[in-house]
């Protein structure tokens, strides 16, 4: 059974972005326009800017021990992976609220997601408090927030002291949204991490998905493409920040997740060593009026054409991975039982139908949203 099916999720996301505007705090993949943002906030010392540096800057947790207060806001643009954002690191010490200094609402006004950081191994009733109020300015400017609560550093705490602490948070944050009548409109999210194991990747994987205008579409193609392959799970990785920006509709085990991150490493260090093989860029800018982006090449079944670079690892539980670059800047990596992987012929045919369908996706997303903005 191939996945001929692919192209009717596509021509429904066609119809869906046709028929309203684009959010300004979502992420259009390649877009020129203004960038959302994702704000990081949260006291002094509770591991904000080791959380950038470690998910978008590549840097050895280890290193973080040595990494200065922050005492201006940074920004950095992500640029060398797939999705295209920005992230701010807010210093824990100063009032970004204060209408005198500082211009509250060009600062808030365009955030997909604001992430307060908590440390799990200190008292955290001021941080709650900075929380609270943090919640409140900010939905004044910007309704459309989302709101993510990591609950940080809770690799030296037990499993029932981390659930402990996690629902007498949760606890205390209710109360307070009761207390301000806002149970209905705000709502938070809670995650529990760590920069010492993936915990902290798989969080920040389902605040960006948040954010993708595409994500209900990517994840129909990828529950085409596992039911018509017999594949168990799918995920679709930025490989440079080994986040997920999709998955299918089955629930995500972290063992499996951590599996086909580390494949990712495994793969990356090996074409470090021996060259990537032949492929393009995906995405460039085209130097003319309209500002159009596009990829390099028009033929859509040319640039999916051999960018065939692949990794398989059996296992010996009776499951093979297997990985599928759909562009130099993204991955498809399957669980698959060995019997199914038998099937090759049909599960690369199908991968060609599914690496089709997200191309078309995106360059049909980018075009939309430059004639909507203009």
């Amino acid at each position: 059974m191939a996945m001929n099916d692919t192209y009717h999720y596509y021509n429904l996301y066609e119809s869906e972005v046709s028929n309203g505007p684009t959010s300004k705090n979502q992420i259009v993949v390649g877009s020129p326009v203004e960038k959302p943002r994702i704000l990081l906030m949260g006291l002094q010392r509770s591991g904000k800017s080791s959380i950038q540096r470690v998910v978008f800057g590549k840097m050895p947790p280890a290193d973080t021990l040595y990494l200065e207060s922050t005492t201006k806001i940074q920004k950095e643009d992500i640029t060398r992976s797939f999705i295209d954002f920005q992230i701010w690191d807010f210093p824990g010490q100063i009032n970004y609220f204060d209408d005198v200094a500082y211009d509250t609402k060009g600062i808030f006004d365009t955030v997909g997601s604001l992430v307060f950081v908590i440390d799990a191994q200190d008292d955290y009733s001021n941080a709650l408090l900075r929380l609270q109020y943090t919640i409140n300015e900010a939905y004044k400017v910007n309704t459309g927030i989302s709101f993510e609560i990591l609950i940080h550093k809770v690799d030296g705490l037990s499993d029932e002291y981390q659930y402990d602490v996690k629902n007498d948070i949760i606890r205390k944050m209710q109360e307070f949204l009761v207390d301000n009548k806002q149970e209905e409109n705000i709502i938070l999210k809670y995650h529990l991490t760590s920069i010492y194991d993936y915990s902290i990747y798989e969080a920040f994987s389902k605040i960006i998905q948040q954010m993708i205008r595409e994500l209900p579409t990517l994840e129909n193609l990828l529950d085409i493409l596992r039911v018509k392959s017999g594949i168990e799970k799918a995920y679709l990785f930025d490989t440079l920040t080994k986040i997920y920006i999709a998955t299918d509709s089955t629930p995500v085990e972290m063992e499996t997740y951590e599996l086909c991150s580390d494949m990712i490493d495994v793969v990356l260090d090996i074409e470090c060593i021996y060259g990537p093989q032949s492929g393009s860029s995906p995405l460039i800018k085209e130097d003319n009026d309209e500002k159009i982006w596009k990829f390099k090449n028009d033929d859509i079944n040319s640039f999916i054409m051999e960018r065939e670079a692949s990794s398989i690892i059996k296992l010996n539980d009776g499951y093979t991975v297997y990985m599928r670059e759909v562009n130099s800047l993204l991955a498809l990596i399957c669980i698959i039982k060995h019997d199914n992987y038998e099937k090759q012929g049909l599960i690369d045919y199908n991968f060609r139908c599914f690496s089709s369908a997200v191309t078309k996706l995106f360059q049909y997303s980018q075009k939309s949203t430059i004639s909507i903005e203009a």
